[in-house]
């Protein structure tokens, strides 16, 4: 099966990262990730990053860096980690997609329950050298 492409948009405020709870109306909700979702045909990374967290949660970012890669637990998607900037605008979740948000040091995400093994790694290993 061919892997599908996805982004993870890690979006930062100080020394604080945007935790999403995720709604009803996807896979696996209730889970608490960082923003994510699959790559459209002919999109960049970049242009997915600036687009899923627009419709996910209403707030106008700027891509920085491709900081990692990693594959989901079922190796469905491979997924392309970003970090971005939202210095300003209001957290606008999408009901159906967001249940709750918050901006969360990376130690307090570490406690948020459930997360993904992928997400944790990046909390416990990546982030902190970034």
């Amino acid at each position: 099966m061919e892997q599908r492409q996805a982004i993870v948009a890690v979006l930062r405020r100080g020394d604080r990262v945007l935790a999403i709870r995720r709604g009803p109306g996807v896979a696996r909700p209730g889970y608490w990730q960082p923003l994510s979702g699959r790559l459209e045909p002919g999109e960049t990374e970049e242009q997915a990053v600036v687009r899923e967290v627009r419709e996910e949660v209403g707030l106008t970012v700027v891509p920085l860096a491709k900081v990692w890669e990693s594959e989901t637990d079922d190796h469905r998607f491979r997924l392309h980690w970003w970090t971005a900037r939202a210095d300003t605008g209001e957290v606008v979740p999408a009901p159906d997609e967001v249940a709750e948000t918050r901006w969360v040091t990376p130690q307090e995400f570490l406690v948020l329950d459930p997360v993904f093994d992928g997400d944790r790694e990046f909390f416990e290993r990546i982030l902190p050298e970034l």
